[in-house]
């Protein structure tokens, strides 16, 4: 679906060939398949376990080691050293890597741009979240945001679904907030969701009921001096 660019794209510096001309969101099931979904989800769970927040969302970081725990983040990395090891294996660094790169590619298809002019950009992170009420600010994670205003370094965002809407949790839905109307995303495993990063896409979380949502969101900046490398073990 195409929408006008918002203009706060104006007051960044613009990339050729990459920063947002053509604006705009899509949907696809057909790019990571529901079991790459579900291995994902288990490198989610395993690291997750190891902390978690005592609100009702939870993140993980593979690229730089946040985790939630408590009511604060410690660096998974520093804090649990060489188990690390034995939490994650080289296999799971490889798949998160290879479904970023689809997903990088189907975002420039769509959009016009060379995948080679997006940059993955932080933060990228697991999200858990569940019905547990909020003990920090970090737990609300409902509020309507563009993410282009909470984080300059946005121009591409996406998030790919790791449970089932209906089924794993209720609530939890993506909603992109229109003048005219609201246009809602259900998550399932293996969904993906993608748009441009700017105000044309402001959105929110539906608050979830019951169940645990699993997701992560893997985001791209065209401009290389905001670009991160993929995690590595070790």
């Amino acid at each position: 679906m195409e929408i006008p660019c918002s203009e706060d794209y104006d007051s960044h510096k613009r990339f050729a060939g990459c920063t947002p001309r053509k604006c705009g969101r899509g949907v696809t099931d057909a790019v990571i398949t529901r079991e790459e979904a579900e291995r994902i989800r288990r490198i989610a769970e395993r690291g997750l376990s190891l902390g978690g927040s005592d609100g009702g969302a939870s993140i993980l970081d593979l690229h730089s080691g946040a985790l939630s725990l408590g009511k604060h983040f410690v660096n998974l990395y520093r804090y649990f050293g060489d188990k690390i090891q034995d939490i994650f294996t080289e296999e799971d660094f490889a798949l998160y890597r290879d479904v970023r790169q689809r997903i990088q590619q189907r975002i420039a298809q769509v959009f016009g741009i060379s995948p080679s002019a997006m940059y993955l950009t932080k933060p990228t992170f697991f999200s858990r979240m569940n019905s547990t009420g909020a003990k920090t600010a970090h737990d609300e994670y409902w509020h309507p945001h563009v993410d282009k205003v909470t984080y300059g370094s946005f121009d591409y965002t996406s998030l790919l679904y790791l449970s089932d809407y209906s089924k794993d949790f209720g609530g939890g839905r993506f909603v992109f907030m229109d003048a005219d109307s609201n246009k809602t995303v259900e998550p399932r495993a293996g969904r993906v969701s993608f748009f441009t990063s700017g105000s044309e896409n402001l959105h929110r979380v539906e608050k979830v009921q019951w169940g645990t949502r699993f997701a992560v969101t893997i985001s791209f900046s065209c401009d290389p001096a905001h670009g991160i490398a993929d995690p590595l073990l070790g």
